[in-house]
């Protein structure tokens, strides 16, 4: 899983600033009246267009060549909500400073809570944004986000986390709204290691999930959608075991869960295509592969290999070069973890990018045989020029804050956005 830590207070790093430019969002994006009618992929960086993408002759394809930066929801803290003027303002420095290290994509997180930062018809507004979740700030963020991307020539797409209502240990998350789909069907929800969280097993659930991200399809120039890897939250025999009972139909329960969430991802990939066909959708799941197969229910081999599941896999490679275990493994060092994902069946019409760790850089990644790799001020530039090297479809950084944060490393920091800045003028 995506790590959650605690943001650190400070000035954004001063990397190349940009001038921002553009006026605040307004309400929900224009639909098309047809679904069939041309789009403009003009704003969209050469590389990124749909008629780049290697494809099947029939295949919608996905974007290739990710240089791209996670924004999660831990990074509300560094916007001004205050006003749509205030939050237009933030929002054109973190694209500035995204569009300076040479990136193309910026992957917004836009459901983090069971909750939306837009005006939702399924969730109710999320706390991230002014505090109490179902109180609306009086402007739209995503339609703000979308635009001023859209002006930068960035890719946007929406990142949701499918079953996640509530993590007791975050300080930013308050109670439930009243319409909270979680508060008006407790049975929908069930607890797991700190927090709330939907069950899979439900068709409910799944309703509302694809429903979820149906309405932003529809109602935003998204060039994309992005599921991260809280899939399965437990491992528990008694997490869903009425529903197993009902329907297990003989299925060891391992096989069960994981048909419980083949058919989630393949009716969100169905909806999205259905509202838009040039809208990609992706997963970032773990960069373990075993753990997302055993405890998440995920069979990643299964929809990178098959059509109609996704158009790219994003797996989070946080490991360093020298990553070594305690028994001396080496099998998730950076070099290794890569080559196994990309020696996987793939099907031609499914990309295959990598997720880095930003959050490493002065940290370290935990190896037992540390090596300082992450204080040299350039790791994750070195990481760009191997995946360019080994013909991976690009990356993204998580995320934003570790990168352009104040406090502790700030230093390491600006050396590594140098490095990366110049890394991307050479691989692009």
């Amino acid at each position: 899983m995506k790590p959650v830590v605690k943001l650190v207070a400070g000035a954004l790093c001063l990397c190349l600033l940009a001038a921002c430019t553009g006026t605040p969002g307004g309400g929900l994006s224009e639909e098309r009246s047809q679904l069939d009618a041309p789009q403009d992929f003009t704003h969209l960086p050469e590389g990124m267009r749909p008629d780049d993408a290697r494809t099947e002759p029939d295949a919608v394809g996905s974007p290739l060549r990710y240089r791209a930066m996670w924004i999660s929801y831990l990074e509300w803290p560094m916007f001004d909500t205050s006003s749509a003027e205030a939050f237009t303002q933030t929002v054109c420095t973190v694209l500035d400073n995204c569009i300076s290290l040479g990136l193309n994509t910026v992957i917004v997180q836009v459901r983090p809570f069971s909750d939306a930062i837009y005006p939702s018809a399924v969730y109710p507004w999320s706390h991230v944004i002014t505090g109490t979740q179902g109180q609306s700030p009086g402007y739209d963020p995503l339609a703000i986000f979308i635009e001023q991307a859209h002006t930068r020539g960035l890719v946007f797409e929406a990142w949701f986390n499918p079953y996640r209502v509530r993590l007791n240990e975050s300080p930013l998350v308050d109670a439930l709204a009243a319409d909270n789909p979680a508060a008006l069907h407790p049975d929908w929800v069930r607890e797991a290691d700190t927090g709330l969280f939907y069950n899979p097993a439900l068709p409910e659930v799944q309703n509302m999930v694809v429903e979820g991200v149906r309405e932003v399809v529809r109602n935003y120039a998204v060039d994309g959608v992005q599921f991260d890897d809280y899939f399965y939250p437990s491992t528990d025999a008694s997490f869903d075991a009425e529903q197993y009972a009902q329907s297990g139909a003989g299925q060891e329960l391992a096989e069960w869960r994981r048909g419980n969430v083949n058919a989630l991802v393949r009716r969100v990939y169905a909806a999205i295509k259905e509202e838009k066909p040039s809208v990609v959708f992706g997963i970032s799941p773990q960069g373990n592969n075993d753990n997302n197969y055993t405890q998440q229910y995920s069979d990643i081999g299964l929809w990178l290999s098959t059509p109609g599941y996704v158009d790219y896999i994003m797996p989070q490679v946080y490991w360093g070069f020298d990553y070594t275990l305690k028994n001396g493994s080496q099998r998730y060092a950076f070099g290794n973890i890569v080559d196994e994902w990309l020696a996987m069946p793939r099907d031609a019409s499914v990309s295959l990018a990598f997720g880095l760790g930003a959050y490493r850089v002065g940290d370290g990644d935990g190896s037992w045989a540390e090596s300082g790799e992450w204080e040299s001020g350039h790791n994750l530039a070195d990481m760009a020029r191997a995946l360019a090297a080994r013909g991976a479809d690009g990356y993204a950084l998580y995320r934003y804050e570790h990168l352009f944060g104040g406090g502790e490393h700030a230093a390491l920091r600006q050396s590594e956005c140098s490095a990366l800045a110049e890394a991307n003028g050479e691989t692009r």
